[in-house]
């Protein structure tokens, strides 16, 4: 057995890691649904907090950093609070926004679209950040949402370790069942940090993922023109 192999054995790590190597760089995703146990939320947020500040000192411990040095000490408590407070929140649904609908009294049978929304996610692969813009189009079906109520969801399944594509049905697919409507679309153009700041090093290039139902999927027309609108210029 060759040497590394020895010492993955001796620490209790399974040998068959050796695998996710050879697959290191391949883009995987496993279905629609954040993949989660089912007792992910058995345990409160405050133990978790207590948890993930345990095992990530002790990752910082493996990497050689000293944690008496005031910089450092709090570490480990400030990454375990913003992976279940922040930037993970997403993950328990008790957290989702509530999509209040009003009744469209206006009659307002256009499509409505919000775009640029600031997106901050993480990939699931390296848990690194993915960061963008989301574009969102709908066409009303007798009811509307507040314009926040957009954001937010954009917000609520960003919240998660992602992949961009799954990110954008996930959105669509809410909204879809949130407004009773099939006329639904999402673009996301996004920054993966596992490419520019790692890995291939790319620095510029952008990855843009879209979510296309009900008319904005079968209308040619409908397409086109929510696509100009986020084409505008400021």
């Amino acid at each position: 057995m060759k040497q590394k192999e020895t010492m993955l054995t001796s620490m209790g790590i399974d040998i068959a890691r050796a695998s996710y190597e050879e697959l290191g760089e391949e883009h995987l995703a496993s279905s629609v649904e954040t993949p989660l146990r089912e007792d992910a939320f058995e345990m409160d947020d405050d133990l978790k907090v207590e948890l993930i500040e345990k095992h990530f000192k002790e990752i910082m411990n493996i990497l050689g950093l000293d944690l008496t040095d005031d910089s450092l000490k709090g570490t480990p408590h400030r990454v375990a609070k913003m992976y279940v407070k922040e930037v993970f929140a997403g993950l328990n649904p008790k957290n989702k926004p509530v999509a209040k609908l009003f009744e469209n009294k206006f009659q307002y049978n256009q499509m409505l679209v919000e775009k640029d929304i600031t997106f901050f996610s993480h990939c699931e692969h390296h848990f690194v950040p993915i960061y963008g813009r989301a574009h969102v189009a709908y066409i009303s079906n007798g009811n509307v949402i507040g314009l926040s109520k957009i954001n937010r969801i954009v917000q609520y399944y960003s919240k998660r370790p992602q992949v961009q594509e799954r990110l954008s049905m996930q959105i669509g697919n809410d909204l879809k069942e949130a407004l009773g409507t099939d006329d639904v679309a999402v673009i996301m153009d996004a920054y993966h940090m596992c490419v520019s700041s790692r890995g291939i090093n790319d620095t510029n290039s952008s990855t843009v993922t879209s979510f296309y139902s009900g008319k904005f999927d079968t209308d040619e027309q409908t397409r086109n023109e929510f696509l100009k609108y986020i084409s505008l210029e400021k």
